[in-house]
């Protein structure tokens, strides 16, 4: 099996003031350091009953959602080997408990998996990052933490950009660029442990007569383990998998896009031609192919340039009130 090399490293990277080509990212890296001069690090790097302390100070009213699991999953978040179901259930709990419950599970060689994922920091912890922030300038991302023990979460997409932060524990992070999707094993689309839709391939234990071309895709891969203090750009769509290495693991991550908030996401638009065209007769989805590259993927200004301006509708450029009338349409022809 091939083994992943290892991603670039930046150094000194200012987290005040972050450069505008980390905002607009095309490759990942680990930025050593970037988040060093966090309260919230130097309490982890202190002990995970410092680190937990510290955030129960900023805890609010609302209880949080908690994945659990048997000890026998150790630490994978995702299905069943059948795929029917998941490995894991979710209950509702105030985040002290699931903080004492990290600690109390932290010297058990088999604990359960305890996993508190993309939960919103301004919403559940308030005040928290007045003082652990990093400086995006006018960009204005969702900041969220992740908090559990030594977890599996396997690769995956985001379409935003993301800044993940490890302030407690280490990590270990193994990326792919996003053509290897089709080496990947991706599992349902519909039916996602958390949103997105994962690779079904244990990584731990990959199972290459099953999945023969995970073997190309390692060819690919890079990968880094990461401290308290280092963060991790991932850029848009690439594929990821992260791992919590120690008995408690708090990270902080920032999503932001790269396209105004009223763009929708294109995974709607992917379910939409999967139910619009992928079933079509090979002659006519080829026909569609054609009209897909004219319209979206080659589209540019001499695309629409033989019809006035006032007449282009949906080919104008778009704005806020073209997408609220393109998505009235969608949502009046999908509810027919």
């Amino acid at each position: 099996m091939p083994v992943a090399e290892p991603i670039e490293e930046l150094h000194g990277v200012d987290a005040a003031a972050l450069p505008e080509a980390l905002l607009r990212p095309t490759r990942p890296y680990v930025l050593r350091g970037l988040v060093a001069h966090w309260p919230l690090v130097r309490a982890g790097l202190a002990s995970a009953q410092s680190s937990a302390e510290y955030l129960k100070a900023f805890v609010g009213d609302a209880p949080v959602t908690v994945s659990v699991a048997p000890p026998e999953a150790a630490g994978a978040i995702g299905y069943r080997p059948d795929l029917q179901g998941f490995g894991f259930a979710q209950q509702k709990a105030p985040l002290p408990a699931v903080l004492d419950a990290l600690l109390h599970h932290a010297a058990d060689p088999a604990p359960p998996t305890i996993y508190v994922g993309s939960t919103t920091i301004d919403t559940w912890l308030p005040g928290l990052r007045e003082r652990n922030d990093l400086g995006f300038g006018a960009v204005q991302p969702l900041a969220s933490i992740w908090i559990g023990n030594r977890t599996r979460i396997p690769a995956h997409q985001d379409v935003p950009d993301n800044i993940a932060c490890v302030v407690a524990g280490r990590r270990r992070a193994t990326l792919f660029p996003p053509d290897q999707l089709q080496n990947l094993y991706i599992g349902p689309l519909d039916r996602t442990p958390a949103g997105q839709a994962i690779s079904v391939v244990d990584f731990a234990a990959p199972d290459l007569e099953r999945f023969p071309k995970f073997a190309e895709a390692m060819r690919h891969a890079l990968s880094a383990e990461l401290g308290p203090g280092d963060a991790l750009l991932i850029p848009s769509m690439w594929w990821h998998r992260m791992e919590g290495l120690d008995a408690f693991n708090v990270l902080v991550n920032y999503w932001w896009r790269q396209s105004p908030r009223w763009m929708d996401t294109p995974m709607n638009a992917l379910l939409h031609a999967i139910l619009s065209v992928r079933d079509l007769p090979p002659q006519q989805r080829e026909i569609w192919r054609e009209v897909f590259r004219h319209y979206v993927f080659d589209a540019d200004a001499q695309t629409p340039a033989h019809i006035p301006e006032a007449a282009r509708g949906a080919l104008a450029p778009l704005d806020e009130a073209r997408s609220r009338e393109l998505r009235a349409r969608l949502l009046q022809g999908l509810n027919r």
